[in-house]
């Protein structure tokens, strides 16, 4: 299986991307990932890693780079070589089953949309983003590719979501929830209370609206909303995880008793940090789209570009954009 990625995409672009990359081939067998970025560069990170050149990586030149302030939109008219646009466009001619890129979040939409294309029936893609609850995971959909929304969008957005909790993560009949202000139907704006009437009457297991309170508490496996919402809800999170293990880390080492404590129960907040960390979950699926494309934090180091192959790997395994495809022309009547 051949994965591409944009090796110079990210605030780590490309050290990390090729270290993430030269981790995942240790890994996955059978697995070729296509660098697309400078050659120069990217050799001699290659170099630097130790890496020997026994295969399973190849270089595929791009020169340009889309910068993380950059407007995507004249970005991706003025660059059309970029790395981001050439790594989608490798997805689109099948050089590549998938894509994945730290860089740029609306460059990478707009290269995988203008590369790629929009899957018949979808109105909009949505960004699919892991979110670590009590007891797991929960996937938050949308993540900020659609800060407005319709209503038939989120009711998408949740067919999507619920194919790929099914599907890439194993959850039999993912609970499905509508984000919003209150537990009943009548609750919210226009948006949310329309909504909630297409999902109740839809085929997915809903499970009716969830309150911000409850979603860390992992009351549901797919949780719906409007980008701008979602992305919040995801800024937040990691902000707050942050900020909570450093007062911990403070409070433990303010005193002897506390720094013994601390030290008995180092593997237990090892474990808990992890848990929170996005490294661990790689990045996050644009679903819509005619093919893969994954979409990881531009903070991104090599552990999280690792996971990120692997999510790319999975999602092409799962034949994720097929059973899509299938929802959405039973989804319109087509």
């Amino acid at each position: 299986m051949k994965i591409a990625v944009d090796a110079m995409g990210g605030d780590y672009a490309p050290r990390e991307l090729v270290r993430g990359t030269v981790a995942a081939l240790q890994k996955q067998e059978e697995l070729e990932v296509l660098l697309v970025g400078r050659p120069e560069e990217l050799e001699a990170e290659l170099e630097a890693c130790g890496w020997e050149g026994a295969g399973g990586i190849r270089i595929v030149p791009a020169q340009d780079v889309i910068a993380m302030d950059e407007n995507p939109g004249l970005a991706l008219r003025r660059k059309k070589e970029a790395s981001v646009v050439v790594a989608a466009r490798l997805v689109k001619e099948r050089e590549a089953a998938a894509f994945v890129s730290a860089g740029n979040t609306g460059a990478a939409m707009g290269a995988a949309l203008f590369q790629m294309g929009r899957i018949k029936g979808v109105a909009r893609p949505a960004i699919a983003s892991p979110f670590p609850t009590a007891r797991g995971l929960c996937l938050l959909l949308d993540a900020g590719a659609n800060a407005d929304a319709r209503p038939v969008y989120l009711e998408q957005f949740a067919h999507m979501g619920a194919i790929y909790a099914e599907n890439v993560w194993g959850i039999p009949n993912p609970r499905v929830g509508l984000l919003n202000i209150g537990s009943e139907a009548e609750k919210g704006n226009e948006l949310s209370r329309e909504t909630y009437q297409l999902l109740a009457r839809s085929s997915l297991n809903f499970v009716g609206n969830v309150e911000g309170r409850e979603l860390p508490a992992g009351v549901v496996d797919v949780i719906i909303c409007d980008g701008f919402v979602g992305n919040i809800i995801l800024k937040l999170a990691e902000g707050l995880a942050f900020a909570l293990m450093e007062r911990l880390k403070g409070e433990l080492e303010a005193e002897f008793r506390t720094r013994l404590g601390a030290a008995l129960a180092l593997p237990a907040f090892r474990r808990f940090k992890k848990g929170l960390d996005y490294q661990e979950y790689g990045g996050a699926p644009l679903l819509g789209v005619k093919g893969i494309c994954i979409i990881s934090h531009g903070s991104s180091k090599a552990r999280a570009i690792e996971n990120a192959i692997g999510a790319a790997v999975a999602a092409v395994q799962r034949d994720v954009v097929a059973k899509i495809q299938e929802k959405m022309r039973a989804f319109t009547g087509d």
